[in-house]
């Protein structure tokens, strides 16, 4: 019986301070919630429980047309030669990268970016909280110059473009190596420094890499003042948190017993009090983005498998490593109860895939997401467009074209269904896919 293995798909996976002032005032306030729901100053927070939604009449917006743009080891952005300029050239190599990017996503009728801001413990904007990432100077703490996410903003939108920024919560580095070590301790002189060296209790290695341990509640507190900041002070269209909630590899596991001896009194087991810990920085960033600007979405984009229907009857019939089980993110339950304007599931397999086929979870979701107000988009494997698979030969055929198409059709027939985002962006610029772009651009595009 073929069943696909636990991994992330993903990686081989400003606004004046006078008017953001007093909305950040209400973010640290908002952020201060570890033990109890967080308290308003203005409105009565909304009740968080579970509750059945009246059946809607679907009516459609325009769908979300989007693509995955990562920053993390520079896969998408920044341009890995540029970091070695000089000051004034790296900048204008970096924006002019950008700009580049967001013409072309433009004439392919893409119309929503989901840019990574935080790709580890460091920021792609000016943060009081996060030191500036490395990706764009190659050293933690250096100011680049100029302010990436607000370049974002004012070149997308200018294009008719919607950003989201894209978080990884609890990622602080994505290797352990003692060059790693050494570079994160350095930061102790900046203001402000990184997480590793002014909280270190915090800190947990799991999947090869320095993480949050998400069971201590002043950790969730720090990622939601994190995500607060940038809501507050800059005109993003949307916050996403992707799949990395307990993310351990089976060689590098994360020690969090005596976190739980410490805060898991009253659960029957470790992983449902990981869930536990899970939901509730979902439902702190969920309130305090609320409470901010209500019209800023929340979404998170997790593996495309919650549960297989052999562990739970409410499952998908699929047999594939399993949010739920693997990362301790009740996802399904999320949507349920509010929490997120929208989910965007990683379903990263082609219809012939039987262990987890592309069909059977876009419309398991769809079902999931019908009666709530949770908008649904699919996240789609453009990364495996034109390469070479034992597995899943359907991308070689015709360029990928038809296995695309055979994705794009079902997306845009299934009324729950609002978009799908391509996984990743330079994948568009691969000779492999070349096939597949004019399709998206004789299909999406102007």
């Amino acid at each position: 019986m073929e069943f696909i293995i636990a991994c992330s798909a993903r990686f081989p996976r400003v606004a004046t301070m006078k008017k953001s002032a007093a909305l950040w005032a209400a973010a640290l306030l908002l952020a201060s919630c570890s033990s109890e729901p967080p308290k308003s100053l203005v409105t009565p927070l909304p009740t968080l429980t579970p509750k059945p939604h009246p059946v809607q009449p679907v009516v459609k917006a325009e769908p979300v047309r989007g693509v995955w743009l990562t920053t993390v080891s520079r896969l998408d952005w920044p341009p890995i030669a540029s970091v070695n300029a000089s000051p004034a050239n790296r900048i204008s190599q970096q924006q002019k990268a950008l700009t580049d990017k967001l013409d072309k996503l433009k004439s392919l009728g893409i119309n929503t970016v989901f840019f990574q801001v935080k790709p580890d413990g460091t920021a792609l904007w000016h943060s009081k909280i996060l030191p500036w990432s490395d990706m764009m100077t190659g050293k933690i703490g250096e100011d680049p110059g100029y302010d990436p996410l607000q370049f974002m903003l004012d070149e997308a939108h200018k294009r008719g473009i919607k950003v989201h920024a894209w978080f990884n919560p609890y990622r602080v580095s994505t290797n352990v190596k003692p060059s790693t070590v050494t570079e994160l301790n350095n930061t102790l002189s900046l203001h402000p420094a990184s997480v590793f060296v002014l909280h270190r209790d915090w800190i947990r290695t799991a999947g090869d890499r320095f993480v949050l341990d998400p069971g201590i509640p002043d950790a969730r507190d720090w990622i939601t003042s994190i995500v607060a900041e940038v809501v507050a002070n800059y005109d993003i269209d949307g916050v996403q948190f992707d799949d990395y909630f307990y993310a351990e590899s089976p060689g590098s596991t994360l020690n969090d017993s005596a976190t739980f001896r410490q805060y898991g009194e009253g659960y029957a087991s470790k992983a449902d009090w990981r869930r536990h810990n899970t939901q509730q920085l979902i439902e702190q960033v969920s309130r305090t983005i609320k409470q901010l600007k209500p019209n800023v979405e929340f979404g998170v984009s997790p593996a495309g498998v919650w549960r297989n229907v052999s562990h739970d009857p409410a499952g998908s019939d699929t047999r594939g490593a399993a949010a739920y089980d693997e990362a301790y993110a009740d996802t399904r339950k999320w949507v349920q109860m509010g929490l997120l304007d929208y989910i965007a599931p990683q379903i990263y397999w082609p219809f012939s895939r039987q262990a987890a086929r592309y069909d059977v979870l876009a419309n398991w979701w769809a079902n999931v997401v019908k009666p709530t107000h949770t908008r649904l988009y699919i996240g789609v494997a453009l990364y495996k467009v034109g390469e070479t698979s034992k597995m899943e030969p359907d991308w070689t055929i015709n360029g990928g074209v038809p296995e695309l198409k055979k994705q794009l059709d079902l997306n845009e027939s299934v009324p729950q269904i609002n978009g799908t985002i391509l996984f990743r962006e330079n994948y568009l610029n691969q000779p492999q896919t070349q096939q597949a772009v004019n399709y998206l651009r004789s299909r999406w595009g102007s």
